[in-house]
């Protein structure tokens, strides 16, 4: 059996970020990896569907460049050549994780857990003298209805070399909604289906009825309070959506359905005979230091089901690594969505801080009150909760705009601390004229 201080398993963001954190220290770190270095995010998530929503980004910013007095001899666009820059990307980053892990082990294989912190890969033994860490995030779920066979999943649309001629998108949330945005910049025919009342639903409804609102004009057929009922195949090899919506049964078609409907937790083989707890929905039970039920076992990133960014994994890796519960807080975990506009929030919703007996009040600011954004040409919106008190701090920050996902890093600080609305504009110096003044 080989012995090391560490064990992570999976090698995505939570886990290589703390395998290196903790090989710095000078403790033997070993990382157990079954694909590539960098797990869902750089290879199958994050990553690959930025650089694709980049290149509609581009193809958008088009229509607007006219007003600024610039004309362009556009040719169309070639998704071979953008899907080409996603992959060569992906290839730079993995070879940065890479050498992030330069002091750890990397193993490669698939883990099987076995009791007092034991791993098996290919039928070799590994111990953990002080951590164990399952860090082994999630695949896509799919909804067990006729037919689901049919539908793609993210990551397989992501590994297309061409556009679809029309597509069915199954899920209105962050990943369905990235993907519908993109592909209508990029002219394919786009509808999606979504099960609740509104799109992304745990953002700030307000919001997202305006993104709603927005893609629909830009031509995508946004269909909410739809179930899915299955999915079959048409003898011309169309592609129908069987649901049930607002006025009874209806179907939808296209040439390629994609399911996103969330993610499920990739739970290792062996967690019971480990003495490994789960939740009722299938993740591994955790306490606020990413602890286990079984000694010296942690868990982290979306195999906790705590909160399923990659951002939220590496900040939990830090709890673990320095046995420090407050270094994460859920409450105050950003949330952004690269749509065109893109959408960030902070902190809670009003529904979420109502749920819970707080009493919020919601400041609303637009682009059109900050110079750079008129400059720019940008629109967008920012609804800031604050307390019902003289005080006012702030709760949570929602925007809907340009440059969303920039700016949320600012209002994250701002949640966190719990700062006076008053005083961010005489405590905090903004550049001007920039963005980040709407915040004043």
């Amino acid at each position: 059996m080989i012995e090391f201080d560490n064990i992570i398993i999976g090698a995505g963001p939570g886990g290589y970020e703390l395998a290196a954190r903790l090989a710095a220290r000078g403790e033997s770190t070993a990382v157990v990896e079954r694909s590539y270095p960098g797990g869902t995010c750089l290879n199958r998530g994050c990553i690959p569907t930025k650089c694709l929503c980049a290149a509609a980004s581009a193809l958008l910013s088009l229509k607007h460049l006219p007003q600024m007095g610039v004309s362009t001899d556009f040719r169309g666009f070639d998704y071979t050549v953008a899907a080409g820059r996603k992959d060569a990307v992906v290839e730079q980053l993995r070879g940065a994780v890479l050498a992030t892990l330069k002091d750890c082990t990397l193993i490669q294989g698939t883990a099987r857990l076995l009791p007092e912190r034991v791993v098996e890969v290919a039928d070799e033994l590994y111990h953990a003298a002080r951590r164990l860490v399952i860090a082994t995030g999630s695949e896509p779920a799919v909804l067990p209805v006729e037919g689901a066979d049919l539908a793609l999943s993210s990551d397989e649309a992501l590994a297309l070399t061409e556009l679809p001629e029309s597509i069915i998108i199954i899920g209105g949330g962050v990943i369905g909604m990235e993907f519908a945005s993109m592909y209508n910049a990029m002219g394919v025919d786009v509808t999606v289906v979504e099960y609740c009342p509104e799109i992304l639903p745990p953002f700030d409804a307000d919001i997202a009825k305006r993104l709603r609102t927005g893609l629909t004009r830009r031509g995508i057929n946004i269909i909410v309070n739809a179930r899915v009922e299955s999915i079959s195949r048409k003898d011309n090899n169309m592609l129908s959506v069987h649901y049930s919506g607002k006025r009874g049964p209806a179907v939808a078609e296209a040439s390629t359905v994609l399911m996103a409907v969330g993610r499920r937790p990739i739970v290792p083989e062996g967690c019971a005979e480990a003495g490994i707890e789960l939740t009722g929905r299938g993740f591994i039970a955790v306490d606020s230091l990413m602890r286990t039920s079984a000694e010296g076992v942690y868990a982290i990133g979306d195999v906790n089901g705590l909160s399923m960014p990659a951002h939220s994994a590496i900040a939990q890796g830090r709890v673990v690594e320095n046995n420090e519960a407050s270094l994460f807080r859920k409450d105050a975990v950003p949330s952004v969505v690269f749509t065109s506009p893109e959408v960030a929030q902070a902190g809670p919703t009003a529904t979420a801080l109502a749920a819970e007996g707080i009493v919020c009040k919601a400041i609303r600011r637009t682009y059109g009150s900050v110079g750079k954004a008129l400059a720019d040409g940008y629109e967008g919106t920012i609804k800031i909760l604050v307390s019902d008190d003289d005080e006012m701090r702030i709760l949570g920050i929602s925007i809907l705009g340009p440059h969303a996902a920039d700016l949320i890093a600012e209002a994250t600080v701002l949640v966190t601390d719990a700062v006076p609305l008053d005083k961010v504009a005489s405590r905090y110096i903004h550049a001007h004229p920039t963005l980040s003044e709407i915040f004043c």
